[in-house]
């Protein structure tokens, strides 16, 4: 659906922000950017923005010294926006949503059923800052607003090397990039560069990685007591999983770390052959057919074995469909 965003917005005197559990960089670009957005169409208003804490590398993105991390009481919302997630993951934001007036659920998650009272649901998006790129009048785009929109495109598409990267995608990273932010600084700072501890954890996760169903999936697992060993927390992970996506040969590649005993944050990536969108559903969790994630209780070995039973009948099916193409053909 279309949404008019100032006219659902006109007659608010609080509107309300936020995202999900542990923000990436589309999460935090939606949320910054829409907050930009509204803040400077309609100055009458009080909008807040509501996140777990970002990670630092953030900083320099327009409103990130704004963020509420806290979750105090509040009064209810007027409107509140929850953006690129469904609304069972919004932490500590979650009492917001549900004492609002008016919910607008905004996501490009495949798993996302709506759970606002409007919902704009683009599965076909590459990313939430996409869609909002798409709700906002262009003519009020400006410097700061862009390069919180680019951040999420940037990281969600992989730097326009996922396969959600449409045409459409590069042409709005093109007319983003015109705003004349440093954007090669901001990938190096927000996307690649890692700190001299976090390359040792991302060493130590691919020097103790296993393959496993012929080689062709690989899973690594960090466990507490190590990441207490290196003072790092979730957010010292990003980027593991897709570096053991990287090696040749692999189809799926699964990396976990430890949130508590018997409690691990499982995240996938994969090639076409692989929906893991599909099995992190299994396990109530969700994402993309390509990148996704879920929480699960057990064994190192209990998890991987649940997980590999999926993984190989999507593997076996695939197999099975494109034996039957190349016959056809």
């Amino acid at each position: 659906m279309n949404l008019d965003l100032l006219a659902e917005c006109r007659e608010a005197k609080r509107i309300g922000i936020a995202g999900h559990i542990r923000p990436d960089g589309d999460c935090l670009g939606a949320c910054l950017g829409l907050w930009q957005y509204l803040v400077k169409c309609l100055p009458a208003t009080e909008v807040w923005v509501f996140l777990e804490k970002p990670a630092d590398i953030f900083k320099d993105i327009k409103g990130f010294g704004e963020i509420r991390s806290d979750f105090p009481e509040e009064s209810p919302f007027d409107v509140f926006f929850v953006l690129d997630t469904s609304t069972d993951r919004l932490g500590g934001a979650e009492k917001y949503f549900k004492a609002a007036s008016k919910t607008i659920n905004i996501d490009h998650h495949v798993s996302n059923q709506g759970g606002g009272q409007i919902n704009v649901i683009r599965p076909k998006a590459g990313s939430t800052c996409e869609i909002i790129y798409d709700l906002i009048d262009l003519e009020q785009l400006d410097r700061e607003m862009a390069q919180a929109l680019y951040v999420g495109i940037i990281h969600d598409t992989g730097v326009f090397q996922y396969s959600n990267t449409t045409p459409e995608t590069l042409e709005k990273g093109a007319k983003l990039i015109g705003y004349g932010f440093d954007f090669p600084k901001l990938i190096l700072e927000t996307f690649y560069q890692k700190s001299y501890v976090q390359a040792q954890v991302m060493g130590r996760a691919l020097m103790e990685s296993i393959r496993f169903l012929g080689g062709s999936c690989i899973v690594s697992a960090i466990e507490k007591k190590t990441m207490d060993f290196y003072n790092v927390g979730p957010k010292d992970l990003d980027g593991i999983v897709n570096q053991l996506r990287n090696i040749e040969g692999i189809d799926c590649a699964i990396f976990m770390y430890e949130t508590g005993v018997l409690e691990y944050k499982v995240s996938m990536r994969s090639s076409e052959k692989v929906d893991v969108a599909e099995v992190a559903a299994y396990f109530g969790g969700g994402g993309h057919a390509r990148a996704a994630g879920c929480n699960m209780t057990g064994t190192f070995h209990d998890c991987v074995n649940n997980l590999s039973l999926h993984i190989e009948k999507a593997l076996k099916k695939w197999e099975a469909e494109h034996d039957e193409r190349n016959n056809n053909h």
